[in-house]
């Protein structure tokens, strides 16, 4: 059927929404000192248009959808080309994504609870997690926000994918060859845990070219130790920046740092981390937050603060034993023997990000119409002595829109920023942008705009985050969807959009609903990720071996109940225990055929779990309520109609 005529034009949403649109957000960006520091656009200075009209020019039809040849609709048994690798926001998850198609592959439990998979049920996920004394979860919420993956040689190597949880500080590992979280981190000393990113090379040893750190900022500052005892004083307020090993998962050090940290990004030399700063005024309450006309950029040099360390200049916050450093600007007067280094940006800066050929971090402004440009070697010479004003790293700094807060790149010199105010994605080339702080005022470096529905937030365009950069098309995250998608009662799904981005104009190809609230996102080449079909028993210490292992053993009213599963059938055709019994069941799938993944669910108890051909899981609960409970698979294990399953008898 003819897409124009499923879609004709005058179906689309009414773009004078955008008016509404814009006063909501304006409102929701930055509160009430929002008037401080946003202006429009200089249009004496800056050859860049000013921002969207309140009526914006009608999206373009679906005729203008088809001018591109970027396949967006896979034959069946297609594959797509890309991997998108997306946080799930306040679901607490991860999904998975085939691009440029937009279809939903998996969702990976992460943070939350999955009765699906039995995540957060059990005992392996339990651990991964983090458990009371009492056994039961730390936390059952959670918040992903960002999501980067493992480096070799400045690109994606499809080893791991980091993510963080905003609400508990906390940080999640995914393995690419699973795509399932295997470890969780929880960071002492912070709270707003906002900002991740992966080193690209090692920092101290330059012969090692892959990920060895993770750097994670922290937004929301609190008195330290966070005891009780300062809730008043200002002064005892500050943030921490945050390493972790990436193979351990053990927390290296923190930092000691001036005001609150957004997103966090790295050098490709495996020198610097550094964070978009807001808060320079120290302000303990959001109103004191936002007077200050600059803020800052901060850059870390990972070795020095790593020597510091070994040669004992660290202290402790409270009961953790995470070596801490000091990077505030008054501890660090003198630039050769510096921590840090604090590049001064405008105003309430949200979003860094760093050029794929490892020049350049770009700070978008939030409260500001400008986007600045450091060049990271300036930086460096600044921290060797060899540079006499840190604001000389600074090349270029624009107005390109309001609301910018997200970059990224298309490999041949463009960035593409979002404005949340404008619902736009503006693409502006860095060179000219250059040439324009320089003095050259007729260097057009505004290339295009786009409108998007509406309040684009996150953006990322395919292996933008890498040397890779190669600019065929990019994703935008929207916060708000409006009518774009049929209603289903008051919670809107979010609109995550996708353009091409190959020529000098971008064309808007595809909406797609999504949960709310995802936040960040990464595009892969697909060949990159090598995954794993089938389980490998021996990972697994409590993995039965063979049918005949399976069995009940008692000690005492602890008991373990051993049962293989191989499709049709589960090794026991049923197993008896007594009301009080404390009970440990362990599940091996002994099915070597790719996708053959078995459940069990046990009704009444509460339990359901999944697990996948050469694996073992486990659970443990008490026997409390006695009678005859049917135990089946849930996962596709129907033999003439009769699902795999085990008699489970609980005497009194």
């Amino acid at each position: 059927m003819n897409d124009a005529k499923m879609n004709p034009v005058e179906a689309m949403p009414d773009p004078s929404r955008r008016k509404f649109l814009n006063t909501a957000a304006l409102a929701g960006l930055a509160g009430a000192g929002m008037s401080v520091g946003l202006s429009a656009c200089n249009k004496e200075t800056a050859p860049a248009p000013a921002a969207a009209p309140a009526t914006a020019p009608a999206a373009a039809p679906a005729a203008a959808h088809a001018a591109s040849d970027l396949k967006l609709h896979m034959a069946p048994g297609e594959l797509d080309t890309y991997y998108g690798v997306w946080s799930g926001g306040h679901s607490g998850e991860c999904r998975v994504l085939g691009l440029p198609s937009g279809r939903e592959i998996k969702r990976i439990p992460t943070f939350n609870i999955d009765c699906m998979s039995g995540w957060g049920i059990t005992n392996e996920s339990k651990k991964v997690i983090g458990t009371r004394p009492d056994g039961q979860l730390k936390y059952k919420t959670g918040d992903t926000h960002h999501i980067h993956g493992s480096y070799t040689d400045g690109t994606y190597d499809g080893k791991y994918f980091w993510v963080n949880d905003k609400i508990h500080g906390r940080l999640g590992r995914i393995r690419g060859d699973i795509f399932e979280c295997d470890a969780i981190t929880e960071i002492p000393n912070i709270q707003g845990f906002h900002g991740i990113f992966s080193d690209k090379r090692d920092p101290v040893d330059q012969a090692i070219n892959h990920t060895t750190r993770v750097f994670c900022g922290n937004e929301f500052h609190i008195p330290q130790p966070n005891d009780g005892r300062d809730l008043d004083d200002p002064t005892k307020y500050y943030c921490l920046f945050t390493c972790v090993d990436a193979e351990t998962m053990e927390v290296r050090w923190q930092c000691k740092v001036d005001g609150n940290m957004d997103l966090v990004a790295t050098s490709y030399d495996g020198r610097f981390a550094c964070s978009n700063q807001y808060n320079t005024e120290g302000g303990a309450r959001y109103e004191d937050m936002m007077s200050a006309e600059m803020d800052a950029c901060v850059f870390f040099d990972v070795a020095r603060i790593e020597k510091a360390i070994k040669d004992g200049k660290s202290f402790t916050v409270g009961s953790s034993k995470v070596p801490v450093v000091d990077g505030t600007k008054a501890a660090n007067p003198d630039p050769k023997t510096a921590l840090t280094a604090y590049v001064p940006v405008p105003k309430n800066p949200h979003g860094v990000n760093a050029s794929p050929d490892g020049k350049y971090m770009i700070c978008s402004g939030k409260l500001s119409p400008t986007c600045t440009v450091i060049e990271v070697a300036k930086v460096a010479d600044f921290l060797d002595g060899k540079l006499d004003d840190i604001r000389k790293a600074v090349v270029a700094e624009v107005e390109v829109g309001l609301g910018p807060l997200h970059t990224t790149y298309d490999g041949r010199g463009n960035a593409f920023t979002t404005l949340f105010l404008d619902s736009q994605i503006v693409k502006w080339n860095i060179a000219k942008a250059i040439q324009f702080h320089n003095g050259d005022k007729a260097a057009q470096y505004v290339v295009d705009r786009i409108d998007v529905h509406y309040q684009p937030g996150h953006i990322s365009a395919n292996m933008g985050e890498t040397k890779e950069a190669s600019g065929q098309f990019l994703a935008v995250g929207c916060k708000f969807s409006k009518d774009r998608f049929l209603p289903v009662g008051p919670m809107h799904p979010e609109n995550e959009q996708l353009i091409d981005i190959r020529g000098e104009k971008m064309v808007l190809l595809a909406d797609h609903p999504v949960h709310p609230e995802p936040h960040d996102f990464i595009i892969v080449n697909r060949d990159i990720i090598k995954t794993r079909q089938v389980g490998v028993l021996e990972a697994h210490p409590l993995a039965i071996k063979d049918a005949k292992e399976s069995g009940v053993t008692r000690d005492g009213n602890k008991v373990t109940v051993k049962i293989a599963s191989q499709a049709p059938a589960y090794s026991l055709r049923e197993f008896e225990l007594k009301v009080g019994d404390e009970v440990t069941l362990i599940l091996t799938n002994l099915d070597k055929v790719e996708d053959l993944s078995h459940g069990f669910a046990i009704p009444k108890y509460d339990i359901n779990f999944v697990v996948n051909p050469l694996e073992t899981k486990s659970v443990t609960f008490k026997a409390d309520k006695p009678g005859v409970f049917w135990c089946y698979c849930t996962h596709f294990c129907h033999a003439l109609h009769l699902e795999m399953r085990t008699r489970m008898l609980v005497r009194p």
